[in-house]
C-alpha cells in the first residue's frame, strides 16, 4: 500500500494529535479549544490561518510552488457529540457526557498531517484552503461558514470532504457519483386533546390515543406514498405525554426524523405527513400543532471530481480496493451545503470492523488509529491531481 514514506514518517505524531482530541472534545460551536490546537499546527507548518468564521472555524491556506488559477477546499468537521463514552483506553473522553463518536478527532488529525506534508513539498499549482468546520452534528456549521461569506472570501473551483466509514475494511474507499447521503429533515406534531381522568375516557379527548395512530399512519408514506424506487425513511424516534397513571393528558408531543435522496420525494414525505397529521387529528377531535424543519440537503457527488477523488484513492489503496458503487447512506452530512455551492465530492475511508471499535454515535466507538497515514495520503495525492502543476491534467 503506497502510503507516502514522509507521512508515514509522522503516524504517531498524528496518533498523538488525534488522542488529544478524543481525549478533549467539544460539541457544535464551542470547539474552541479544538479550534486553537488546529490553528496552532497550522501555523507552526507555515500556513495561513483564518479563526472564528462561523464562531470557531478555521480555514488555513497554502498555495503551491507554482502559480495556478485554480483552487480547491478540504474540509474536516471538528465537532463531538452529546454521548457519555463508554470506553477504558487511556485517551477517554475528559469531558462527561461528551465524545468523539463519529470520528470528527480522526478527520482533523487526517488533514493536519496531508497539511503538514503539503506545506513541506508544495507540489502543486495552485491554492488549497484547509477548511476545519464546526457544528457539523445537528446544527449545520457548513451552512453558517456559507452564510459568514466563506466562499466569498475564500474563492474555490471544488470542495471535497472524507467520512471514516466503520464496516468498510480498513485500506478501502467508497465513493459514487450522484447521491452519498441522505437529506435529514425533523418534525415536531403537538397533539391538543383534553386531558382528564383515567377512568372517565369518555369525557376526554386522549391525544395519546391519536398519537398511536399517528404513529401507524406514518408508516404508510414510505409504502404507500412514495415510489417504490424512490429512497425514503419517516421514523418516529419521541412521544412525551402524560406524567401518572391514572391522568389522561392534555397534549402529547410527537418528534422524529425524514430522510430521502431527491427534491421531489422531501416535498412528498411533508406534504404527505402534514395531511395524514391533521386528519388523524380531525378524526379524533384534537387540534394539531404542527413544525416541519429541512436541516441537511443531499450530499450529491459531482461527475468530474467524484472521478478525481476515486483516481487519488487509489493511488494509495489500488483501484480494487476503492469500491465504486457503495450503497448510499441514509444518514445526512452537512457537508451537503457545500456541495450545493460548489463542485465536489464525498468520499467514505474504511474505519475497520465495528465490533472493534463501535458504530458511528456508539459510546463504544473509537477512531482507528491504523487509517490515519492512509487519509493523510489520500488527501495529499487529491490535492496534487486536482492542482497539477500541468494545468491540462486537472479535471473540469
Amino acid at each position: 500500500m503506497p502510503i507516502i514514506n514522509r507521512i508515514a514518517d509522522f503516524h504517531d505524531e498524528m496518533t498523538a494529535w488525534r488522542r488529544h482530541l478524543h481525549a478533549h472534545p467539544e460539541t457544535a460551536f464551542e470547539e474552541r479549544d479544538t479550534a486553537a490546537f488546529v490553528a496552532a499546527r497550522l501555523e507552526s507548518f507555515g500556513i495561513e490561518v483564518e479563526r472564528g468564521i462561523a464562531g470557531t472555524g478555521v480555514v488555513g491556506t497554502l498555495r503551491g510552488a507554482q502559480p495556478g488559477p485554480r483552487a480547491i477546499m478540504l474540509r474536516a468537521d471538528m465537532d463531538a457529540l452529546h454521548i457519555a463514552e463508554q470506553n477504558g483506553f487511556a485517551h477517554v473522553s475528559q469531558a462527561p457526557g461528551r465524545m468523539h463518536a463519529c470520528g470528527h478527532d480522526g478527520h482533523t488529525a487526517m488533514l493536519l498531517g496531508a497539511a503538514k506534508h503539503l506545506a513541506e513539498t508544495r507540489n502543486f499549482a495552485g491554492t488549497i484552503h484547509f477548511v476545519f468546520q464546526p457544528a457539523e452534528e445537528n446544527e449545520g456549521g457548513a451552512r453558517v461558514m456559507i452564510e459568514q461569506g466563506v466562499f466569498e472570501k475564500y474563492p474555490v473551483d471544488a470542495a471535497f470532504g472524507m467520512h471514516n466509514w466503520p464496516e468498510l475494511p480498513a485500506g478501502h474507499f467508497a465513493i459514487r457519483p450522484g447521491p452519498m447521503m441522505a437529506a435529514f429533515d425533523i418534525f415536531e406534531i403537538t397533539i391538543n386533546g383534553r386531558g382528564g381522568h383515567a377512568a372517565m375516557p369518555h369525557l376526554t379527548v386522549d391525544p395519546i390515543v391519536a398519537a398511536a395512530q399517528l404513529v401507524n399512519a406514518v408508516q404508510t408514506i414510505a409504502s404507500r406514498t412514495t415510489h417504490p424506487l424512490d429512497s425514503a425513511v419517516v421514523s418516529v424516534t419521541q412521544i412525551h405525554g402524560g406524567d401518572t397513571w391514572n391522568v389522561i393528558p392534555e397534549s402529547v408531543v410527537v418528534r422524529g426524523t425524514t430522510r430521502a435522496f431527491s427534491p421531489a420525494v422531501r416535498d412528498q414525505i411533508e406534504t404527505a405527513l402534514r395531511r395524514i397529521a391533521e386528519a388523524v387529528g380531525a378524526g379524533c377531535g384534537a387540534a394539531i400543532e404542527w413544525r416541519y424543519e429541512r436541516r441537511y440537503p443531499p450530499t450529491l457527488n459531482a461527475p468530474a471530481e467524484t472521478e478525481a477523488a476515486a483516481a487519488a484513492a487509489a493511488a494509495i489503496v489500488g483501484a480494487g480496493n476503492v469500491e465504486r458503487a457503495p450503497v448510499p447512506s441514509m444518514g445526512a452530512e452537512d457537508f451537503a451545503f457545500f456541495l450545493e455551492r460548489r463542485p465536489g465530492a464525498y468520499i467514505w475511508i474504511g474505519n475497520g470492523s465495528a465490533a472493534a471499535g463501535g458504530m458511528l454515535h456508539s459510546p463504544h466507538y473509537d477512531f482507528n488509529d491504523a487509517i490515519l497515514p492512509i487519509g493523510a495520503s489520500y488527501w495529499v495525492r487529491l490535492a496534487e491531481t486536482v492542482l497539477a502543476k500541468n494545468a491540462a491534467a486537472t479535471p473540469g
